[in-house]
């Protein structure tokens, strides 16, 4: 078995040798003993000809043996993956995937099945021209690990809010560089809490800091207004694939992506007719179609191939022994925003609704897990609101469980009847990080085991907060990464970026979880003991 040190060396060596450029050109030492590298390889009339793959690779939805290779064409084109667990392709399988089509805007994916547990893989995605077909793309390379059975510790990140405020790549500052950052930490995985873009949100070519200073941004014609066509939503996902530190950042770690409101636009729900002067389109059903079909070709998450109305968002992963990853989809299925104050549930109150609770309640409850971690694109207990009257998350102020809360009332009386230990909440959204305890003896509703919370952002975007805590659940602030009164929407480049990093031990399985700035130091961090 491969240490973590083996492994990142093994990594580190593998892509010095590969020399991946943006464009995807990978040098001859790489060359393995297969017919579609060489003839990939080999001597073309007309680079014309040639499929391209400006926007790199990326893995996800990783579980116990299997994972999603994503990649995207610049033309009709059939996608090829071929992987080893050897960095010079020893052995090496090759997998025939979909065709990259206009209909997904030229996004394709893979699902490799039945790998073995603990290892690195390496693998290349190539392109076949579908019109001629003996001409191939330059492979671009990635790699990942797939989880151990036993004996390695665990580590993950997440974070959430990319490109939003309109700071968006910015050469100069040396880009997405939280991503960078990331990257180095050396981790199994990564959530992405939502907020994977800000489809609402303009980039413009500069930005003034307010010091005599200006922010200069890349921009993109899609990226100049909010996103109303499907080809403006996605433009919001290609324009951070041009940042260097995301694509490396993909080719590396596994992503678990789920959604949040900026997919879309600000604090949407179903049937929301918008009341902004610079949407043509008012109807948000049809916006949240657009941005869904966008967000689904743009993540690698596994669909059945133009399909993607079926494709569901909340989904679970299981990593190991030691850990279960349950997703949430807080969008989707919720009700209006409203003054979230209804004594009883209805349509009004539901965040997850009813198909999706159950979902979750069977999913923590056949968990054979350690750690139980709940990814929720909102906080629990900190106060987001829509306008001056309504409310964006479940919290509504202090006092009994009311609207949205009720539901959450329940789930967290549902953990605490049956028992389910070690079930820990990560979040983003609120643009800052924090540490929250949950304690029932200090809560209006005190019927649920006490959990901690752990919020964590933004990647790239505007920072903001300190929010207000309620009182209903009994949050207690144990960290957050601002004073009150912090100025708001402060820029990238005054290092308030905030990413989360999770450790489980192999041995003892304690849980070690870490909040960490923009240039990776700690700025909090608690060890977890699991119950047993």
């Amino acid at each position: 078995m491969e240490s973590n040190h083996q492994l990142k060396l093994n990594r580190r060596q593998f892509f010095l040798r590969s020399a991946i450029t943006a464009g995807g050109i990978i040098t001859t030492n790489l060359v393995a003993k297969s017919q579609v590298f060489a003839q990939a390889t080999g001597i073309i009339t007309s680079d014309t000809m040639r499929p391209a793959i400006p926007y790199g690779v990326a893995t996800g939805d990783i579980t116990n043996n299997s994972v999603v290779i994503w990649s995207k064409s610049d033309r009709p084109a059939k996608m090829i993956v071929e992987y080893s667990t050897s960095e010079t392709f020893s052995n090496v399988q090759r997998i025939l995937g979909p065709n990259a089509l206009e209909n997904s805007d030229f996004t394709a994916r893979i699902n490799l099945r039945n790998l073995p547990p603990n290892q690195q893989i390496f693998y290349r995605v190539l392109f076949q021209n579908l019109d001629y077909q003996n001409t191939y793309s330059a492979p671009v390379n990635g790699t990942f690990r797939t989880p151990p059975t036993s004996g390695r510790d665990i580590l993950f990140v997440w974070g959430g809010d990319t490109a939003g405020q309109g700071w968006g790549i910015n050469p100069d500052f040396g880009g997405m560089k939280i991503y960078e950052t990331m990257r180095q930490l050396n981790p199994d995985f990564f959530i992405h809490s939502g907020d994977n873009i800000y489809a609402d949100g303009p980039i413009q070519s500069q930005v003034s800091l307010g010091n005599g200073n200006i922010w200069r941004n890349i921009t993109t014609e899609e990226k100049s207004k909010v996103a109303e066509t499907l080809k403006e939503f996605r433009g919001n996902y290609i324009y951070n694939l041009l940042d260097e530190n995301v694509r490396r950042f993909n080719a590396e770690v596994p992503m678990l992506a789920q959604w949040d409101d900026h997919e879309v636009t600000n604090n949407w729900y179903p049937d929301e007719i918008l009341n902004d002067s610079r949407y043509t389109v008012k109807d948000v059903n049809l916006l949240a179609l657009r941005g869904r079909q966008a967000f689904l070709e743009y993540m690698p998450i596994e669909y059945v191939t133009n399909n993607t109305e079926q494709a569901r968002i909340y989904r679970s992963f299981n990593y190991g022994p030691a850990l279960d990853i349950f997703m949430l989809d807080e969008r989707t299925y919720r009700g209006r925003n409203t003054p979230n104050r209804q004594p009883t549930a209805s349509k009004d109150t539901q965040m997850l609704g009813v198909t999706q609770v159950q979902w979750l309640k069977r999913q923590l409850l056949t968990s054979k897990s350690t750690w139980k971690v709940i990814a929720s694109d909102m906080p629990l207990g900190l106060i987001v609101r829509d306008g001056s009257t309504d409310f964006e998350a479940w919290a509504n102020g202090d006092g009994p469980a009311l609207g949205r809360e009720l539901e959450l009332a329940d789930l967290l009386r549902f953990i605490k009847n049956r028992n389910i230990k070690n079930v820990v909440w990560l979040t983003a959204d609120v643009h800052y990080a924090a540490a929250h305890y949950y304690d029932p003896n200090k809560a209006q509703f005190q019927d649920f085991k006490p959990f901690w919370e752990f919020v964590a952002g933004p990647l790239n975007a505007g920072t903001f907060g300190p929010n207000q805590l309620e009182n209903t659940f009994g949050p207690q602030l144990v960290f957050q990464s601002l004073p009150p009164g912090t100025n708001a929407n402060r820029p990238p480049s005054e290092g308030l970026q905030f990413f989360g990093a999770v450790k489980i031990n192999a041995l003892s399985k304690v849980m070690t979880v870490s909040l960490r700035n923009l240039a990776g130091d700690i700025v909090y961090s608690v060890d977890l003991p699991p119950e047993a």
